[in-house]
């Protein structure tokens, strides 16, 4: 029985193939995923561990944030020398680090800054954890003066930069604009991961980044030969004030890598999302092929029953084939996934995030999940028939009818109507339901739907082949009628086919309607609150120095200038957001509604709460609170009670000078400009990118401008979302060929009799495209259908969130329906032309 098993699958490797493909593509997703994050992980964590002392000193506050400003907590220059005398220390060294300091090249344009952070530090010779040294030279020397900076060697190579050269840096410090002389350039343990390295002389760092006083960011205590880190750390923690913190180096370095990776594993999400869409996409294809081989093959299989072959075995030859393409498809993908996370790694590498200094980690978990997962999707597509094959009885070897019987038809239904109820109740609970997790709620949720209307698509279908088929017998005659009726005498294989293209056609309908949403909800909040003529904003959303601000304000016709700030501040142990505005320019930043009070009243002691706040905590105009930040707590009057906007949605607003007071960083996040009446807005606008020439960090915008840039960063996201999606697009093509290829071999005595009565092949070959187009245009009306329920309830879910606009962009959900007519016409195009070469007399004579 293996050995007709074998003999059986090497008689169909072609669309064997094609199943697997469907696999392939599924495990390389499963597989790239796992391989890069692994190798993300393995560069962050050899990057922490060079960027941590024996016992990293800090502000009780202060853990460093990558994607801003490290927190505005110092430590003053005293404690090093009190610390390198602690018992047990070798020595203590101060360091210095700003996350918003970028090199810009010869040619104008930024090095790095979307996405790993520009850092500017102070030089010391102090080793990391455990001895490490974490820079080391690769040539010249090291600052030693105020007007001398080192660079790592791959900013210096992108930025073109040699020693000698004058290096014009960009920073959120109090100094915007740095030039320095190129000393040396740097190499890091480990890599930098995409990040930039500015290395200044301890004294000029000071004047850049601590405003002239002798503070650092954190202090590195290295041990003595034979002190462990744990005892290190007890004894500085003995010596150091209130508000102050000892952590061991490796705890610092795991942390913190366990922090960024976390930050960073919406990627590992992301493309296991898309690689389970493509495994349920081919497990139909595959669950198809199985089901026709098996039909196709009745009379094989009933032979060997009558030659004594248990259903057991008959039920096992086809699992053996399936257990084969699963471990071809699984093996080939896990190749295809190191390829894919290679071409991940490059396209990351794009972004700034940068690990070609890194080689990919392949580890054991990779290998067994990828071939596990292969395997079990393709056994699990294949089990039912299977377990059909099995239950041939011996004497259909006497006769030969693979067509499938609609007594079937109501169990199914029954099936597929409570999966899509229970996927409904899923997804409505998740979207408006206060439940832990809501993501799992409507991922289930969709997936439970999607696969109800799969069971159910033979049915739900109907309406829909018969409508395309009126059209076909009033356009293409007999031709027309004999593709409707193909397509409707197997109502299961045609929904089962249809449905692999339903589901990628209603996730990327599901996007695009959320995508048009979120974008016009955005034009619409833009028109209403953006009063401003321009918005200057980071370029690559780092805060930039209050500097800049100022400059802007001398620009001739600039009437008002109103800075805008974000921030995080503690109030009775609870992380609100906080806001910093100029009350003297408020209304340049928009018209705020309020519940109570006004914003242009507040003062450098006062504080405007939100309403959700405020009626959640009982806080009422005239209460005092304490707001706490980095360690500076600091009492506030509640002046005012403001509503939600898209601009002004903050927990808390404050007065710039009162968020100040806290410690926050003088840094914008955005600066909103007005024009004075009578001047030419195309004018001030040339005049203002004049002032912003030399900061390529910073942009300037008019409405229109900045409406597009919001709008850009959704077409984006969408762009990549459709380029992943197109994979299951593509294996619903395959399975739209192989039902068609093997349909033909099905009907190749039908074929030959049509041929023999007149049917030429130009009508063979438009009878199958329009049966394949059918097929296509059924999946992408259904794909689409629940691609606007998906998106619609997607919206409403959000609309609290600032997608508060419903948008549906019929014209490209109706190109995607015609893309899908183009889809099936190609897809029939081999068995077309396969069937159109059959023999006549061969076809007739086939039994």
């Amino acid at each position: 029985m293996l050995r007709a098993s074998w003999k059986s699958l090497m008689a169909r490797k072609l669309r064997l193939f094609m199943s697997a493909f469907a696999i392939i593509l599924g495990v390389a997703f499963v597989a790239g995923s796992f391989v890069f994050t692994d190798t993300l992980g393995r560069s962050f964590d050899s990057i922490m561990n060079s960027t941590v002392g024996d016992v990293v000193v800090r502000p009780v506050a202060g853990d460093v944030d990558i994607e801003s400003q490290p927190s505005s907590e110092t430590l003053p220059g005293s404690l090093v020398k009190d610390l390198a005398s602690t018992p047990g220390a070798a020595r203590a060294d101060g360091n210095i680090t700003n996350f918003g300091t970028f090199v810009v090249g010869k040619d104008g344009k930024l090095i790095g800054g979307f996405g790993p952070p520009g850092i500017g530090a102070n030089y010391t010779d102090g080793p990391a954890a455990k001895g490490l040294q974490p820079l080391s030279l690769d040539a010249g020397r090291w600052p030693k003066a105020t007007g001398e900076v080192v660079l790592d060697e791959r900013t210096a190579d992108k930025a073109g930069y040699l020693i000698g050269e004058k290096v014009n840096i960009v920073s959120s410090g109090s100094q915007p604009r740095i030039s320095a002389k190129l000393v040396g350039i740097a190499v890091m343990e480990g890599g930098t991961a995409g990040a930039s390295l500015s290395i200044f002389d301890t004294a000029q760092a000071r004047d850049l980044f601590m405003e002239g006083k002798d503070t650092y960011n954190d202090i590195w205590v290295t041990a003595a030969p034979g002190t462990s880190q744990e005892e290190l750390r007890d004894a500085v923690a003995a010596k150091l004030p209130a508000g102050v913190e000892a952590v061991t180096g490796d705890s610092a370095a795991k942390a913190a890598a366990s922090d960024i990776q976390e930050a960073l594993g919406f990627i590992t999400t992301f493309l296991l999302i898309f690689a389970g869409v493509a495994l349920v996409v081919g497990s139909f294809l595959i669950i198809n092929t199985f089901s026709i081989l098996v039909a196709q093959r009745s009379r094989e299989l009933a032979l060997f029953r009558a030659l004594g072959s248990t259903r057991r075995q008959v039920a096992r030859s086809v699992l053996f084939e399936a257990t084969v393409v699963g471990a071809i498809g699984s093996l080939v993908g896990l190749g295809l996934g190191v390829v894919i996370a290679m071409g991940i790694r490059t396209l990351f590498g794009t972004f700034g995030l940068d690990l070609s200094g890194q080689s990919l980690i392949i580890s054991p978990r990779t290998v067994l999940v990828s071939l596990v997962v292969g395997l079990v999707v393709t056994l699990v597509a294949a089990y039912l028939p299977a377990r059909k094959a099995g239950k041939v009885p011996p004497v259909a070897a006497m006769r030969d009818d693979a067509v499938l019987a609609e007594s079937g038809m109501r169990g199914r239904v029954i099936v597929g109507t409570t999966l899509t109820v229970v996927g409904a109740v899923l997804l409505g609970t998740g979207l408006f339901a206060d439940v832990p997790k809501p993501t799992y709620w409507v991922g289930g949720g969709i997936l439970g739907v999607v696969l109800g209307m799969a069971l159910i698509s033979p049915l739900v279908g109907r309406p829909v082949i018969a409508g395309i088929g009126w059209i076909y017998r009033r356009t293409f005659g007999a031709v027309g009628l004999m593709a409707q009726q193909n397509a409707q005498r197997n109502p299961r294989r045609t929904g089962a086919t249809a449905s692999a293209l339903m589901i990628g056609v209603t996730l990327v309908s599901m996007m695009a309607v959320f995508g048009a949403s979120a974008k016009a909800s955005i034009d619409a909040a833009i028109e209403k609150e953006f009063v401003a003529d321009y918005v200057v904003s980071s370029a690559v959303g780092i805060p930039f120095s209050a500097q800049v601000t100022r400059e802007l304000e001398s620009v001739r016709g600039v009437a008002e200038v109103a800075a805008f700030r974000w921030d995080a501040v503690d109030v009775d142990g609870e992380r609100g957001s906080a806001t910093g505005i100029d009350p003297q320019h408020v209304d340049v930043i928009g018209d705020a509604p309020m519940a109570s009070g006004r914003l242009d009243a507040l003062t450098p002691t006062s504080v405007s709460v939100s309403e959700e706040v405020a009626t959640a905590r009982g806080i009422t105009v005239g209460r005092t609170l304490e707001l706490t930040r980095g360690g500076v707590t600091k009492p506030f009057t509640v002046s005012a009670i403001h509503k939600e906007s898209t601009l002004l949605s903050s927990d808390y607003l404050l007065s710039l000078p009162g968020l100040e007071s806290l410690g926050s960083p003088r840094t914008d996040a955005y600066v909103f400009i007005t024009r004075e009446a009578g001047t030419s807005a195309a004018q001030v606008g040339r005049d203002l990118d004049t002032a912003l020439a030399d900061l390529p960090v910073v942009t300037v915008k008019d409405q229109g401008e900045f409406a597009e840039e919001q709008r850009s960063q959704i077409n984006q996201m969408l762009y990549l979302i459709y380029a992943l999606l197109g994979l299951a697009v593509i294996i619903a093509i395959l399975g739209i060929i192989n039902t068609l290829a093997l349909s033909v071999i099905e009907r190749t005595r039908e074929i030959g009799l049509l041929r023999a009565v007149g049917l030429s092949r130009r009508q063979l070959k438009r009878m199958l495209r329009l049966e394949s187009i059918v097929i296509a245009l059924l999946g992408a009306t259904l794909g689409v259908g629940l691609g606007v329920a998906f998106g619609m309830a997607l919206q409403r879910s959000l609309a609290d969130d600032g997608i508060d606009v419903l948008a549906v962009p019929w014209p490209q959900l109706a190109f995607f329906v015609g893309l899908a007519g183009l889809v099936g016409i190609l897809a029939a195009w081999w068995p077309g032309w396969r069937a159109s070469r059959l023999d006549i007399l061969r076809a007739v004579t086939t039994e």
